[in-house]
């Protein structure tokens, strides 16, 4: 088994202690650094260049936030979990790609099965897809399960505003909450009714029903703006086909 290098950046020391026996414990992990705070972990994360960083959000100096837009210019990419407390920054950590967040307290089944995506890092196959979604491969979606915070919703599709992706997990946002799951967009997409759901963007799914305007911007790009006050650049090709069906 090839070993996965860790950095640990996380300024409470129970937490950190946590993390650092579960780390030890798992295998194909390598415990290299303990970083109490953002200023120090970016410098370790750069000199060591650990495969897996677990970073507290909240910290001394820099935040966990920082520290990952620090890093987003760098050549080497670790693959990022947050740990936090404060569950507002799911979204934003969602969009600067990491692969888990950890909500304290969180848990030791918790902190594996993040691990084990980490070491896993597979594309879900059609069949998975189907098992996560709840329903048969090429039925049309209605309802989805989502988890948060330990508790499971069901969601209603009418009723998701948007869906924001890279290639493995998207965000779905629906009656002022954000819901991360680990599925890529692709997912979604062929199952959503094309006559209300559009993909405007590589990574983004707007349900028309939530949209309120679409303005031209200076490159002749529409601006799909949403009830909630989003605002989303269409690609060209979306934009020119949205004016084209425009009465």
């Amino acid at each position: 088994m090839s070993t996965t290098t860790v950095l640990i950046a996380e300024d409470e020391p129970l937490a950190a202690e946590a993390l650092a026996d579960w780390v030890k414990a798992t295998p194909g992990l390598q415990l290299v650094a303990v970083c109490a705070d953002g200023e120090d972990a970016l410098a370790q994360i750069r000199a060591l260049k650990p495969a897996l960083v677990l970073t507290d959000i909240q910290m001394p100096g820099l935040t966990g936030l920082q520290v990952v837009r620090e890093l987003q210019h760098d050549a080497h990419q670790p693959r990022i979990i947050f740990t936090t407390a404060y569950d507002e920054h799911a979204l934003t950590a969602f969009e600067l790609h990491a692969v888990d967040y950890l909500l304290k307290p969180f848990s030791r089944e918790r902190f594996d099965e993040a691990v084990a995506h980490v070491l896993r890092d597979a594309t879900p196959s059609t069949a998975e897809v189907a098992q996560a979604l709840g329903t048969p491969a090429d039925a049309p979606l209605t309802r989805l399960l989502v988890r948060d915070q330990g508790k499971i919703f069901p969601l209603q599709v009418g009723d998701i505003e948007s869906l924001r992706s890279d290639n493995k997990y998207t965000a779905i946002t629906s009656k002022g909450r954000s819901f991360l799951v680990r599925l890529p967009i692709a997912s979604f997409e062929t199952r959503l009714d094309p006559t209300r759901f559009l993909r405007v963007q590589r990574g983004c799914i707007v349900n028309l029903d939530f949209v309120d305007s679409m303005t031209p911007d200076e490159n002749s790009q529409l601006v799909v703006q949403l009830r909630d006050g989003t605002r989303i650049t269409a690609n060209r090709e979306v934009s020119k086909m949205l004016r084209e069906q425009s009465l």
